[in-house]
């Protein structure tokens, strides 16, 4: 399956409601009248493509009917038309320090699939022709050691450790030592899970990033936000709280292929000003897929249900 292909299925349920919305309000009334665009609207914010963007898309549809009528309108070529306008191809993809050590810290609140997405980060980067090492960094809950080292063992990447409620910075410091003594490329950080109201966890995520940085200068190089795709707007917050804490390079949606509210990686992404890095459309190590606003935009306003 090819990419596009894979990012199609992975958001099914969020382009299956949406283009039956859209083509019902369409065919349902012979002229595209305020009552229309306000359906039109209401259709758009529950994919949480979020105000701005929806707000744009609405006026370039509008603008579309007042030039060319009814018969040539294409709700669907518009707002893809919109979010590739709006958001530009990620070309940079992770950042690579020209030599040494390259720090990702990988950080998120309970249950978003940081963890898993950590291992099939690790795997893509394998995948790449690059070498990894990935620091188990979430001490306080034991059974993510264990899940860490079990996709350690699958993918055939190392995994430095420690006790069970060790200090996670001091485990980051020796992965940051271990990593380097291997001649690593890539170092990814497995933080703990923490509520972005705590303060308390977030001051231990930036005694992390100061341990190493003293190690790796410019450490951590990424520091990428993992958030669940089927919490739709409510990630917002957890972007921002995140983003004050730890400065964020990056965000990553995971389970997009669980919600109908896909829509929410545009709105995040226009509104943040935070590229989102990779998507997760799956249960499956090659499941975390590089983010690209053409074939999104694509796959999301496909005009079949």
């Amino acid at each position: 399956m090819g990419l596009f292909d894979k990012i199609k299925a992975g958001l099914q349920k969020t382009q299956a409601k949406l283009v039956h919305e859209i083509k019902r309000i369409i065919t349902g009334s012979p002229k595209l009248d305020a009552a229309s665009l306000e359906a039109l609207e209401h259709a758009l914010l529950a994919a949480d493509l979020g105000l701005a963007m929806t707000h744009q898309i609405i006026a370039a549809v509008r603008v579309a009917y007042e030039t060319q009528g009814s018969a040539k309108l294409d709700v669907f070529g518009i707002a893809r038309a919109e979010i590739e306008r709006s958001l530009p191809e990620n070309t940079t993809g992770l950042r690579r320090q020209p030599s040494g050590l390259t720090v990702i810290s990988v950080v998120g609140v309970n249950g978003t699939g940081k963890t898993t997405t950590c291992a099939k980060l690790a795997n893509l980067l394998k995948l790449r022709g690059d070498t990894v090492v990935v620091a188990a960094c979430d001490t306080f809950r034991a059974a993510a050691v264990e899940q860490i080292k079990l996709w350690g063992q699958r993918l055939q990447f190392e995994v430095i450790a420690g006790a069970y409620h060790a200090d996670p910075a001091a485990v980051a410091h020796d992965a940051v030592t271990a990593a380097t003594a291997r001649n690593s490329a890539y170092l990814l950080l497995d933080t703990a899970g923490r509520l972005h109201t705590k303060h308390n966890l977030m001051t231990e995520l930036q005694k992390i990033h100061r341990v190493i940085r003293k190690q790796c200068p410019g450490a951590p190089h990424e520091v990428l936000l993992v958030l669940d795709g089927s919490t739709g707007m409510n990630a917002m917050n957890q972007a921002r709280e995140f983003h004050k804490a730890a400065p964020l390079t990056g965000l990553i949606v995971t389970k997009l292929d669980g919600t109908s509210k896909g829509g929410m990686v545009v709105a995040i992404q226009k509104e943040l000003g935070l590229p989102v890095k990779f998507i997760g459309l799956g249960e499956q190590p090659d499941d975390l897929q590089p983010f690209s606003p053409r074939q999104f935009a694509a796959a999301l306003f496909a005009d079949k249900e």
